[in-house]
């Protein structure tokens, strides 16, 4: 099988996802980032009644028709706590924000242009004006109004008024469920003492945060040997967990000690793709088990979260109905790049700006796929595309953020 290019699988890839329609209903404390499923309306009408925007008196602006006008405040009204009566000509009422307006008056003189005097009188000090410091009933929104569209990408905006408009809870689109499989002999959990020819395993922690970054699940099936059996016993667990997709990494290519691939095959997996022309990452595979997307990354560390980011990010957002991350920024160069082969490059880079503003890209001398300590350090992967000339200092070229 030829070496697919970076775009084209990426597009097969996303070709064959569906954003999940499944919905449940959370509470409103727990909906941030979550996707609105349907139209949230108002319940109520906000505010419910006219309100005062300023601590001062409330009064009817005919009774004060010049500088100098005097009245007497015949009671007080507080957030929570209305003036139970009515206003009559040259009266008003000391008034607090958020206090709903009495009978009678239509405005609020702010209580630095009010003078006091002895007893319960006031004169105004400014200009009263009909309707000035009053939030009239429904300024925000109405009883029944459609506030937010399905598809929201609920914040803490969205959160704020969904819960002025009363509700407690929200129907939201089902989070994507993701299995995500280590493989392999050598690999032993982080705390547990390795045996000489083992290592740590890091994929997995890595991978599981990209997929809850853009919206998904995890379902952490662990480690697994390098038998058939167990890596089945896998596959069988995430079909009863069904998930979505199947995140496996590491040994899916072709070697004596690569089982996953044949092991999927077995159990029913449609191979779509494997092997991609990038570097690193070329051992991606792709295929779909029954309704389960299969996607395996590379064992590499490095090679598993440029794949990861490149592929399963965009893959859980189209199924999450989320909007693909925009990664990609144009930048120059910090150095001279030598020509490229037939794989396109992603080459782990610190970014600075110049002078100008400038987005610089200064590329590691050591970019081997299992150095975890380069990417930590890195800002972003500059992409040299297949065949790409030899480029100067100063060159324009693509920059991929890690944290965009």
């Amino acid at each position: 099988m030829a070496l697919l290019p970076v775009s084209e699988a990426k597009s097969r890839l996303l070709g064959n996802a569906r954003p999940i329609e499944a919905v449940e209903t959370v509470a409103l404390g727990d909906a941030n980032g979550r996707v609105l499923a349907a139209e949230l309306v108002a319940r109520l009408t906000q505010p419910p009644f006219d309100a005062s925007a300023m601590d001062g008196y409330a009064l009817n602006a005919a009774d004060a028709p010049s500088i100098g006008s005097e009245l007497t405040v015949i009671g007080t009204a507080a957030a929570g706590h209305a003036f139970e009566g009515t206003l009559n000509k040259g009266e008003a009422v000391r008034i607090f924000t958020g206090a709903p307006v009495p009978e009678g008056a239509d405005c609020v003189l702010i209580q630095e242009d009010a003078e006091k005097l002895e007893g319960t009188r006031i004169r105004t000090k400014f200009d009263v004006v009909k309707g000035r410091h009053i939030r009239p009933r429904g300024q925000d929104f109405t009883e029944g109004e459609a506030v937010l569209p399905p598809g929201t990408v609920l914040d803490f905006s969205h959160l704020t008024v969904a819960a002025a408009m009363n509700h407690a809870a929200l129907t939201v689109y089902r989070r994507p469920r993701v299995a995500v499989l280590a493989t392999g002999d050598e690999l032993v959990p982080p705390g547990a003492t390795p045996a000489a020819a083992q290592i740590i395993a890091s994929n997995t922690f890595g991978v599981s945060a990209l997929v809850r970054d853009n919206g998904g699940e995890v379902v952490d099936l662990g480690i697994v040997r390098d038998r058939s059996e167990d890596i089945t016993a896998a596959i069988d667990k995430a079909r009863a967990a069904e998930v979505d997709v199947l995140v496996t990494l590491g040994g899916a290519s072709v070697g004596d000690h690569d089982l996953v691939q044949s092991t999927l095959k077995a159990a029913g997996m449609e191979l779509d793709f494997w092997r991609i022309a990038m570097r690193p990452g070329k051992p991606l595979m792709v295929g779909a088990l029954g309704g389960m997307q299969v996607l395996g990354l590379p064992g590499n560390p490095v090679a598993s979260l440029v794949t990861g980011m490149l592929f399963l990010e965009p893959l859980i957002r189209r199924l999450a109905h989320l909007p693909e991350r925009r990664r990609e920024v144009q930048g120059v160069t910090a150095h001279g790049l030598a020509a490229n082969d037939q794989r396109q490059d992603y080459l782990r880079a610190r970014l600075t700006r110049d002078r100008d503003g400038n987005l610089v890209a200064e590329a590691f001398d050591k970019q081997d796929s299992s150095m975890m300590k380069i990417f930590a350090h890195s800002d972003g992967l500059i992409v040299r595309p297949a065949h790409a000339p030899e480029l100067p200092a100063g060159a324009p070229c693509p920059i991929l953020l890690i944290r965009p």
